[in-house]
């Protein structure tokens, strides 16, 4: 989501000069000293550092929203005193940790807490049944009083030999017992071997505008078992795709694959009826009905205009409620149990949300009330009652892994290394699934989003409630972990949209604008360690979109820790210009363009000015934009130029013309020069599409993620690809430009 890299901090620019004006942490008053500090205790930013190298307070107001929404009552100096000690009290008032989560091989020491002069013994359960023991050592800490009891701190010694997993830490306090999840994360994901061996290219497409002759309006599970098998027949190393998250169970659906109702589940729009073996067992009746709803939406795949989610959905549902109707056999009867019983509640509770809002609009007053928690007495008298829609949702999903793992298993069958990479959303729709059956560890009142950077003046607001910080931990990252691991189920790597919201998010009050928001920090050491080890146990890769203002260790920890980073080659730039490919990162994916920028033909012509320039979002004259965009793309192509890749006469202003083309394939070519392990080729390059997928900051303003796949002559379809020429030369000269600089 974030459009270009930034520095957090201007000290690691000789050129930028710091002002201090009167609301900088240098003048804040006495008065909010007290609030400033508690908001500090909570991980909150009371200041941060804007992408223009100015460094700025944040207003009292919003401290004061935000800790709210993180149960902090600090409306007055009384309340954020007691606040304050509260906070100073809260790790003395429990026995254990709410959760650790520790690197193998290193011994960790963890604090326990109990009555002063009372005996403790502390273990490990691990995940694989055997006992460990923690030693104590020697801590001379003063008791405290806590509410009334002299508490005491004794440390133990976790043992660094425990295996990867998810164990269980046990503590026995003269008979009173406590326990907390142990969770043993890679020090370094291990990189498969295939990318270990060689560097690989893959492409990158929004699955959605990815169509074939047999799609129904929408790309679906069976192009992208299509798409793999093109792309690795090529010599691709993998396919990176949009996130493919459900949303809404019935139309409407909202059209941001990055505003999902959840993003543990899929989205059936995404499934094949044709592909699910029921349908074979449909009679007469029930495949013609099936064969006109699929050939009703067969003129839309070579339509240039708008994608029509609620068109395709709506046919796709009265399909498979058909299909749904077809009696299973006893194998396949079993293997669906069998994948009800290991998705547990989370489906079960998906399942019930997507029954319910079949009937109950997103406005109905049964949400707020009776409907409030799937645990809710309503919703535990609705379950039986719409047990039957509870199995269609369920069924739904079953089938979604099933064409997923065809995917995967066609992607390697095609000779790719990695295969499908998903992408993970930041969030989730505010009144989704997610957002009802993780109402616990989800923060209210607020949303998250950026702060104004160059690219977007006006800040953005992605309208997503962010993790509560403090409740995820007290969960155990229980829901962290399960989404992982079912994004993770069939894929070759995932990856993290805005992977610094896993350090720090920017929590935005209700109501207020991008601009009135604070970072608030997260424990970045669990979510990249739980994230390495659910990618390490399903064999995976991944990749963190690790673009926008963040702070400048923030690379350096995730290359530690086995995450690649991404460089897109307009963003690659310090204070002497363009950075040479020779200087990238090892381990990054490295690509021309995003999906929030136009594609490269349309970004050389000035695409990206033109439409933001339309749509209000410029703070500064257009012709400074127009001019700023031409420079910084003339620098980048002087140096394409200097190694020999263009020549001086070629014009790439003329979308459609010659010379952008070649242009396009010497930027490629360019980026090959990299040593980055993993380069991307966006699709919309290799067919010389020139329209923009998204427009950040927009919602309705412009049609983000409804533009079908297309080149300057029309449609292009999967089934064009083996032979469509622009497609064959693009990755024919980034086949060649990565031999030649191997």
């Amino acid at each position: 989501m974030a459009d270009r890299t930034f520095l957090e901090n201007p000290e690691d620019s000789d050129d930028v000069e710091v002002p201090v004006d009167p609301g900088s942490p240098g003048n804040i008053g006495a008065a909010d000293a007290l609030l400033r500090e508690l908001a500090a205790a909570h991980g909150v930013d009371t200041s941060y550092w804007g992408w223009d190298g100015a460094e700025r307070s944040v207003a009292a107001g919003t401290l004061r929203a935000v800790l709210a929404a993180l149960g902090v009552p600090a409306d007055g100096p009384d309340q954020q005193q007691r606040s304050l000690s509260a906070s100073r009290l809260a790790p003395w008032r429990r026995i254990l940790p709410p959760v650790l989560v520790l690197r193998e091989g290193r011994e960790t020491l963890v604090d326990v807490h109990v009555p002063h002069g009372a005996g403790v013994r502390v273990w490990i359960a691990a995940e694989d049944g055997s006992r460990h023991e923690a030693t104590q050592q020697e801590n001379w800490d003063q008791p405290v009083d806590v509410d009334g009891v002299l508490t005491g701190r004794a440390t133990f010694t976790i043992p660094g030999d425990l295996g990867l997993g998810w164990h269980t830490l046990h503590a026995d306090a003269d008979g009173t017992l406590a326990q907390c999840p142990l969770v043993v994360t890679p020090g370094q994901l291990r990189i498969p071997a295939p990318i270990a061996a060689r560097r690989t290219w893959g492409l990158t497409a929004q699955l959605y505008s990815v169509r074939s002759s047999r799609s129904w309006g929408i790309g679906d599970f069976a192009d992208l078992n299509d798409l793999a098998t093109v792309a690795g027949g090529q010599g691709a190393g993998f396919v990176l795709v949009n996130p493919l998250h459900a949303a809404e169970p019935v139309p409407p659906v909202e059209d941001s694959p990055y505003l999902p109702t959840t993003r543990r589940f899929f989205n059936p729009l995404y499934l094949r009826v044709e592909e699910i073996p029921e349908y074979g067992y449909l009679d007469t009746a029930g495949r013609a009905e099936v064969a006109g709803l699929a050939e009703s939406l067969q003129a839309a795949n070579r339509s240039r205009d708008l994608l029509d989610r609620d068109a395709s959905y709506a046919a796709k549902l009265a399909a498979l409620e058909r299909v749904f109707a077809v009696r299973r056999g006893p194998a396949r009867s079993r293997d669906f149990a069998d994948f009800r019983a290991d998705q547990g509640k989370g489906l079960e509770d998906f399942a019930l949300w997507c029954a319910l809002a079949e009937e109950l609009p997103p406005t109905a007053e049964e949400w707020a009330g009776a409907a409030a928690t799937p645990e809710s007495p309503y919703c535990v008298e609705q379950r039986p009652r719409l047990a039957g829609r509870i199995e269609f949702h369920c069924w739904l999903q079953w089938l979604c892994d099933q064409q997923l793992e065809a995917a995967q298993r066609s992607a390697h069958h095609a000779g790719m290394g990695i295969g499908v990479v998903h992408d993970l959303a930041v969030g989730v729709n505010p009144g989704g699934a997610d957002a009802w059956t993780l109402a616990g560890v989800l923060a209210r009142g607020v949303t998250v989003g950026a702060p104004p950077d160059m690219f977007n003046q006006l800040g953005q607001n992605w309208s997503q409630p962010p993790w509560h910080p403090g409740r995820l931990a007290e969960s155990g990252y229980a829901a962290y972990r399960d989404m992982l691991r079912t994004v993770l189920r069939h894929a070759g790597g995932i990856r993290v949209d805005h992977i610094l919201g896993l350090f720090r998010l920017w929590w935005i009050p209700a109501g207020a604008g991008p601009e009135s928001g604070t970072y608030v920090h997260y424990d970045y050491e669990a979510l990249i360690g739980i994230l390495a080890l659910e990618a390490q146990r399903a064999g995976a890769i991944v990749i963190g979109e690790d673009l926008g203002v963040f702070e400048p260790w923030v690379r350096d920890y995730l290359a530690e820790r086995g995450i690649f980073g991404t460089s897109i080659l307009w963003f690659e730039h310090d204070a002497d210009g363009p950075i040479p490919p020779e200087r990238y990162r090892r381990q990054c994916l490295t690509s021309v363009n995003t999906h929030d920028l136009p594609p490269t033909a349309g970004y050389l012509a000035g695409e990206h000015v033109t439409l933001r320039e339309s749509l209000g979002l410029l703070r500064r004259p257009v012709e400074d934009e127009r001019a700023e965009a031409a420079a910084e793309q003339e620098a980048v192509l002087a140096q394409v130029r200097a190694r020999g890749l263009l020549t001086d006469t070629q014009d790439p202003s003329d979308m459609q013309g010659p010379d952008v083309r070649t242009t396009v394939e010497a930027l490629y070519a360019y980026t090959a020069l990299a040593p980055s392990s993993l380069l991307g080729v966006a699709l919309v390059d290799a067919v010389g599409e020139t329209r923009t997928q998204n427009q950040p900051g927009t919602s309705t303003e412009y049609p983000n993620w409804r533009i079908p796949l297309a080149a300057p002559e029309g449609v292009v379809l999967i089934d064009d690809l083996p032979g469509n020429e622009r497609f064959l030369s693009l990755l024919g000269t980034v086949r060649e430009a990565l031999h030649q600089a191997d």
